[in-house]
């Protein structure tokens, strides 16, 4: 599986897709981070995507491999997390029967062709019998083949791996036959946290509320508010009436200090202006862009291009969204 790629799809995923196509992507993520030894970052993804979404986490189980799957990891950690409080308890020596038999089913061709028919039976068992080696593997308990198999794949079939009791132990305590690493779960997480943030935008109502979320984000105090005195100087200096929400943003706090991925905002004294340009930010990669009375916020990044938000309260949502993926 190729990290980079299963995390660009899955994001992309969460943004567009439709509602049940994100709870099997957000299911799917879950499960591959806590097959590969991440249950924290595992539980943390459930968990948003729930606050966000408000359906239940039986969503995430609804067929009996996935909430197999989740039971052996359960049991192989030893607790069941809160979230997992919306699923059935099962009995896991009769799960465990039943994952046998399903590994033990060999596929033929013609499986589902039919289905519905009353011929599907007959055609079934008529129909020549595949092997299926990735089956085969988990049926023998042999990790390390089931990794072979499913190297390239681009969606491996984490759900009949962790429902394979003999290997839930391992999983849980770090096996990591996908070769994930120790970080790369957390940042998939924060990423798709991230991601149905921006889908499901939440957060605080009033502009002071935002300010004040941010900055308990980052750990920082907030600045004394712009005088008006000040303020008035910076407009008639700059030429421009400045947007309501930028001019409600400096009666909160007169700048922001830095942070480790956001520039300083400059006080309404550092304000400076090139050409229909305002610069608010040292350095000059925040700028407050106006054709007449429509303003836009633009965020300059010369490695990845620039982004351009609607407000600049939009721009500090963004900016919440992402300390909050990554707290």
């Amino acid at each position: 599986m190729q990290r980079d790629d299963y995390l660009e799809t899955a994001v992309r995923d969460v943004l567009t897709a439709d509602e049940p196509a994100v709870d099997r992507r957000i299911g799917h993520a879950a499960l591959l981070l806590a097959t590969a030894g991440a249950s924290t970052a595992a539980d943390r993804l459930v968990e948003q995507w729930h606050a966000v979404t408000g359906r239940p986490a039986s969503v995430l189980a609804e067929d009996a491999v996935r909430a197999r799957a989740w039971a052996m990891l359960f049991e192989a950690r030893g607790n069941r997390p809160q979230w997992a409080d919306a699923l059935v308890p099962l009995d896991l020596d009769a799960e465990e029967q039943a994952h046998q038999a399903l590994l033990a089913r060999r596929a033929s061709d013609l499986d589902g062709l039919f289905d519905g028919s009353p011929v599907a039976g007959v055609v079934s068992a008529l129909a020549p019998e595949r092997p299926d080696p990735v089956r085969d593997a988990l049926a023998a308990a042999d990790l390390e083949a089931w990794a072979a198999q499913t190297a390239n794949h681009p969606n491996p079939d984490v759900a009949t791996l962790a429902a394979t009791r003999p290997l839930a132990a391992r999983l849980v305590a770090g096996a990591d036959p996908l070769g994930l690493g120790t970080e790369w779960p957390d940042q998939c997480a924060g990423a798709l946290i991230a991601a149905l943030r921006e889908r499901h935008p939440t957060g605080p109502g009033t502009l002071p509320e935002l300010v004040a979320a941010i900055l308990r984000l980052r750990g920082q105090r907030a600045p004394a508010p712009a005088e008006a005195a000040d303020l008035a100087a910076a407009e008639q200096r700059l030429g421009v009436r400045l947007p309501d929400d930028y001019r409600e943003f400096l009666a909160i706090a007169d700048g922001l200090p830095a942070d480790v991925v956001f520039p300083r905002l400059l006080s309404a004294r550092e304000l400076r202006a090139d050409g229909a340009v305002v610069i608010v930010s040292d350095p000059a990669t925040v700028l407050l862009t106006h054709t007449g009375d429509d303003w836009r916020t633009v965020e300059v990044d010369l490695a990845y291009g620039s982004t351009a938000h609607d407000s600049f309260r939009a721009l500090l949502e963004h900016h919440r969204r992402l300390l909050e993926a990554s707290a």
